[in-house]
């Protein structure tokens, strides 16, 4: 592996435009290559981030000797045959969350990835956010005693559009997937797996959740209580309560730059800045795991995107929530 990573972004949509931005601020690592399903949308894109190669097809870009590594940014339905299209060509791939629609695509995701010894991560970006890492140490050094309580939101209000990704089914849209993996995951990072989650969801226009609450149970008698929402604005915070006090992670939690711990009547808010805008963190990681030969990070290992997909599978079966066709 070279000492710089050389990157390919695979689609050209909003989240592909923050990927990039966050990457140009990561020393060891450069955008060598996009691909689109046009040629004009895929020059478009490599004249706003000065491109190098642009491929009017994703099969070129998977195919571009010159990439090291390929970040998926498509809607989520596309994710597993995006990235097994990247796998096959022998590229690794950082996946845009959630990892596919459901755990049995993600298996199919990961053995393929083992089978061909590459490199495959979700792009849950929270996971390597300076304030998410300092929250964790502060709680398992006990800074708030025994952890017993998660709260945490992640709601925001966007107009009813049914052929757009929120709305759409067929676009796998809804609350849960799109930012109800944020609660989820948060929890997880905090508590591990659940011994029981239940749910109760709204279901809209288009049969997607319109908005959702969820109560994770843990075997050490914990509870998280998590919501979602693409129909209404909630205040976006985690707050994280122990026996012997609390840690909040400010709004917005998933890209949050500051903590406020309590501890009886004494309160410290640490500040946590974000150098660029978030995403490179997650993209150092990668550069990080593939100089290393790592197949997978130990910060966004494998087994936990696949609980983490389990969970919305069994929250999803039981709201009567599938997606044409799974």
């Amino acid at each position: 592996m070279t000492d710089t990573i050389r990157w390919g972004i695979l689609g050209t949509g909003r989240i592909a435009h923050k990927f990039a931005e966050g990457l140009s601020v990561v020393p060891d690592a450069v955008l060598v290559a996009v691909g689109s399903r046009t040629q004009s949308a895929a020059d478009e894109f490599g004249n706003r981030f000065a491109v190098p190669r642009r491929h009017a097809s994703y099969e070129a870009l998977a195919h571009d000797p010159d990439v090291d590594v390929i970040y998926v940014s498509t809607p989520h339905p596309f994710h597993k045959e995006n990235t097994l299209l990247c796998l096959n060509a022998g590229r690794a791939v950082l996946c845009e969350k959630p990892f596919a629609l459901n755990a049995v695509d993600s298996q199919l995701m990961m053995d393929t990835a083992k089978a061909k010894n590459l490199f495959l991560m979700e792009a849950m970006w929270t996971r390597f956010i300076p304030a998410i890492l300092k929250a964790r140490e502060l709680v398992a050094s006990g800074a708030i005693g025994d952890l017993l309580l998660i709260q945490c939101d992640f709601g925001f209000r966007a107009e009813f559009d049914p052929k757009s990704r929120l709305y759409d089914p067929h676009l796998g849209g809804g609350a849960l997937l799109d930012v109800g993996i944020y609660p989820l995951t948060l929890a997880y990072l905090f508590l591990g797996e659940p011994a029981a989650i239940s749910g109760q969801a709204v279901l809209g226009r288009t049969g997607t959740d319109d908005q959702n609450g969820m109560v994770l149970k843990y075997a050490g008698g914990q509870l998280a209580l998590l919501s979602s929402a693409v129909c209404v604005e909630s205040p976006c915070e985690a707050v994280l309560m122990g026996s012997k006090g609390r840690l909040k992670i400010h709004a917005p939690f998933w890209v949050s730059q500051q903590l406020t711990l309590r501890v009886g009547d004494e309160e410290e808010v640490i500040s946590m800045p974000i150098v660029g805008n978030g995403y490179n963190y997650e993209a150092q990681e990668v550069g990080r795991c593939l100089r290393a030969g790592q197949l997978e990070s130990e910060y966004c290992p494998h087994a936990e995107t696949l609980s983490i997909m389990r969970q919305m599978d069994s929250l999803r079966a039981a709201w009567g929530l599938k997606y044409p066709g799974e």
